[in-house]
């Protein structure tokens, strides 16, 4: 002890000042060494590796590493990894890794895997097999990964996994059945049926959970319900110490650090955990050190406040005819063709206050490169080749292709959208070029193999071979594993931003793409566009998979979101299909386990690869059909006014709920259609029918709703009461609290729930004019069939 009084002392005798932070104070500096806030952790079950590099402007600056004495930590020589091990079966569910880099404490937060081992066994009943494979939601549906071994009785395997309901089939002999011991099935959609695996104990409705109360200018108040065993709060990448944090019963004050006031926009986060499980988080956003108590406080970089428009281009507006050049051949039929659609149009749509009178802020533009001249892909029934008209078939990474507009109409759009508060991200396709991609034809050997060694193509293998698979055979999969590929890549990226001053990416196919092609890209952003010039990127994937598939390219290191399929199929199939809303619950309270509580998915409306929701939701469409031969054999249409309603609930839903939503062009009017090319018929702004108009007015009054509440914005999440027909949930922020109420009946219902008791029931006013009455801080709403419903106080 008098070595370390006699080291300080020395130290302060020569100037050498320790910026550690005392257990009363957070040490914050001017600049933090972390990009933005650093992502949670998930451990494996064993080891796990930190790349640092995801996380810190200079890992080299490093000091040293601390955690839990449940885990070991080493700093690797280079400082560019965190080795941790788990050494004790008593670690907590959320712990703290903390890093020592320039004289300032960072700490990022762990969280315990909650895998378990599950064995499973499949009897054949004395038949003989050569070879039994499962492939379902725990395995990415890859059979490969799923093979079992034979113990002379029984077929035998065993996965980690988190506990769960999981769909799953058996392969056997090459050929998919369902499991005939097992009576747990659910709808494919698609005509058949799964078979549903449980592990484990699903429900964690025991878990802690999280409310903010009250703040003031100094101070924060949020409360726990449930026990908890420990929680933590953080002021940006930094741990608010226990000194600074006072409880009284069930609610807990934290100081807001006075260093925060040195900076414009920054967070507080807080998590807790128990024996059942790991609580909801909280956050809460900060201007100058104040909580942001209104959204004239917000911009359009707060990502949380985009709502994001799908523009298509070729099929959205033609604003120059002089650039129209179709093919215009017998080898490709119209829906195949160019239509017209470009940067003008998109322009001349801005200009008009299209988007403005929408509501939406952000505009997804599809690929503006240079695309390849001619007819490519084949379809037989009816029988035509394709035109490159949707963007995917690139021959440049960086010249806007002639038939889309200029360089020049480009910067336009972009410092227009800005002038009227829009962000613009551009789809950007890092997975693949056309054969005739210069980059190709001078380096063959940049692609992946197009014959596997079996000798059988290496084509759509989505699961199975999903890093090198072609999607066609004029397609070449770019090897993004090889540092020359992702460095040029990623370079081209970058250009769009320098040249053009964009505000992100979407990234087409991401799942396809190996994880080291992200960790550049996004490296670079950080470096060159982040830190050196102060300005915000969002980036969102394109991945279809489980969750766990889903959120391992979600974190510091590589995208901000991506697109949440899981949950669209669990809440499309529930409004179309006649699923019950628990299927709803239990996905999107799956995709806050993974994706965190207050996130950036996208919560979409549709996309230009699967067929019209207003089609399903009204029958003129089936899930067990081949939804893009609909669309070439038959007129598809709305079928029914009920249609427009079922929209309109799926466009309350993601402008309810947490994260992004997305609004594919079209949905807004319940525009109709199968699969691709039918889905992407040209954007109609006239000789609207009265359905049409209605639904765009809810769409318009829903959007707005969400962008004038900070309760729809950054608010807490939770269910009141789900039923088969009826769904509701509550979103609270501080004093101000709003209540969704969705139901897909086809009756009117009056649908009773409580409020939480903070909260007066007298003081609830409906956006929608349905009918309510209170009784006992009970609130009682009258809806229409297939309606909805917003409730503030």
């Amino acid at each position: 002890m008098k070595k370390i009084v006699m080291l300080l002392t020395l130290l302060s005798i020569f100037g050498v000042s320790c910026k550690y932070p005392a257990k009363d104070k957070v040490s914050i500096p001017e600049k933090s060494e972390i990009f933005g806030l650093a992502s949670p952790v998930n451990l494996n079950i064993e080891k796990t590796t930190v790349l640092l590099a995801d996380f810190f402007i200079e890992p080299s600056n490093i000091d040293s590493v601390s955690a839990n004495k449940n885990l070991s930590v080493s700093l690797s020589e280079n400082k560019n990894e965190v080795n941790i091990i788990v050494v004790s079966d008593s670690l907590k569910k959320l712990s703290v890794l903390d890093i020592y880099s320039e004289g300032y404490k960072y700490s990022i937060l762990l969280k315990k895997s909650d895998k378990i081992k599950y064995d499973f066994s499949f009897d054949p009943k004395g038949k003989t097999y050569k070879l039994v494979q499962i492939k379902g939601e725990m395995n990415a549906w890859n059979p490969n990964n799923g093979v079992m071994t034979y113990d002379g009785k029984k077929w035998n395997i065993t996965f980690e996994i988190e506990p769960g309901v999981y769909q799953y089939k058996l392969v056997v002999d090459g050929k998919e059945v369902s499991d005939p011991a097992n009576k747990d099935s659910i709808s494919n959609n698609i005509g058949g049926f799964n078979s549903l695996l449980k592990a484990g104990k699903v429900s964690d409705k025991d878990a802690p959970y999280l409310s903010t109360i009250s703040y003031n200018e100094k101070e924060i108040i949020f409360s726990i319900e449930n026990n908890v065993q420990e929680f933590f709060v953080f002021y940006q990448n930094y741990q608010i110490p226990d000194a600074l944090i006072k409880k009284e019963g069930n609610k807990y004050t934290v100081k807001i650090p006075e260093e925060s006031q040195k900076f414009e926009r920054s967070y507080i986060r807080i998590w807790a955990y128990n024996k059942a499980g790991i609580s909801n988080d909280l956050y809460i956003p900060l201007v100058n050190g104040k909580v942001i108590a209104d959204v004239s406080e917000l911009g359009r970089t707060d990502f949380e406040t985009a709502v994001m428009y799908n523009v298509f281009i070729d099929r959205f507006y033609d604003g120059d005819e002089s650039n129209n050049r179709p093919l215009n051949i017998p080898e490709v039929l119209p829906k195949a063709d160019y239509h017209g659609g470009d940067i003008a149009g998109i322009i001349q749509k801005i200009n008009d206050g299209y988007f403005e009178s929408l509501g939406v802020n952000t505009l997804w533009i599809s690929p503006i490169v240079k695309n390849v001249e001619g007819a490519y892909g084949e379809w037989t029934n009816p029988k035509t080749k394709f035109s490159a008209y949707h963007g995917y078939w690139p021959v440049s990474f960086t010249k806007i292709d002639e038939r889309f507009g200029t360089s020049e109409e480009f910067k336009q759009l972009v410092e227009l959208a800005h002038s009227k508060n829009m962000n613009v991200i551009l789809d950007f396709v890092a997975h693949h070029v056309h054969e005739q991609h210069p980059l190709y034809k001078q380096h063959t050997d940049w692609a992946t193999d197009l014959y596997l060694p079996d000798g059988s193509l290496n084509t759509e293998r989505w699961d199975d071979y999903r890093l090198t698979t072609w999607f066609d055979v004029f397609l070449p999969t770019l090897d993004n594993s090889k540092p020359e590929v992702y460095q040029m890549i990623s370079d081209s990226a970058l250009f769009w931003i320098k040249e053009y001053n964009i505000d992100g990416f979407r990234h087409d196919a991401a799942k396809h793409v190996p994880l080291v092609f992200w960790t550049h890209l996004t490296r670079k952003i950080k470096e060159q566009i982040v830190f050196e010039q102060n300005k915000k990127v969002y980036q969102i994937g394109e991945t279809y998979g489980t969750h766990e598939l889903v959120g391992s390219y979600v974190n510091s290191g590589m995208l901000d979101g991506q697109f949440d399929f899981n949950l669209y199929d669990a809440v499309s199939t529930a409004i179309a299909l006649d699923n019950s809303f628990k299927t709803v619950e239990n996905s999107i309270n799956q995709s806050f386990k993974y994706f965190g509580w207050h996130n950036l998915m996208g919560n979409i409306t549709g996309n230009q690869d699967r067929g019209r929701f207003i089609s399903y939701a009204t029958g003129t469409l089936k899930y067990d059909e081949d939804a893009k031969l609909a669309g070439w054999t038959r007129d598809i249409t709305v079928g029914s006014p009920d249609g427009y309603k079922k929209m309109a609930l799926l466009m309350a839903f993601i402008n309810t709920i947490p994260g992004i939503p997305v609004i594919y062009y079209g949905d807004e009017i319940g525009m109709p259609g199968g699969n691709d090319p039918d889905n992407r018929r040209m954007m109609r702004f006239d000789m609207l029918s009265t359905d049409e108009v209605i639904l765009m007015t809810a769409t318009s009054e829903l959007i707005k709703t969400r962008l004038n509440s900070m309760p729809l914005l950054y608010g807490d999440f939770k269910f009141l009461l789900v039923e088969d027909d009826i769904m509701v949930y509550q979103r609270t922020y501080f004093d101000k609290i709003a209540v969704v109420v969705i139901s897909k009946s086809e009756n009117k219902q009056n649908v009773e729930f409580e409020l939480d008791s903070r909260f007066d029931s007298k003081e609830m006013e409906p956006v929608f004019n349905n009918k309510i009455s209170t009784e006992n801080n009970k609130l009682k709403v009258e809806v229409e069939p297939y309606s909805f419903e917003i409730i503030f106080n």
